[in-house]
């Protein structure tokens, strides 16, 4: 997960949230590997944190470890720009 947040306490607040559930990997992202109920959790947190207008959270799901998966992307504040092609991980 990524994200894209204007404010600094908003940012902070978002940051704590992420690092409870998985491991940063650079500034503004997160590795974290999660069952349906944790995931539900995580992106619950963070909804109620973000600024929906100006903010943005991207959930890309790399899908199970046997590597057969149909690609998801999510995302809560702004939405995700139309894309026409295609997105490599």
């Amino acid at each position: 997960m990524c994200y894209d947040i204007s404010g600094p306490k908003r940012l902070k607040k978002a940051a704590c949230i992420c690092e409870s559930f998985g491991i940063r990997l650079q500034f503004s992202v997160f590795e974290c590997v999660l069952d349906d109920t944790a995931f539900q959790r995580l992106r619950a947190k963070l909804a109620s944190t973000i600024h929906h207008e100006l903010d943005q959270v991207m959930f890309v799901s790399l899908g199970p470890e046997n590597g057969s998966s149909n690609d998801r992307f999510d995302a809560i504040g702004r939405p995700l720009p139309e894309q026409n092609r295609v997105v490599v991980v």
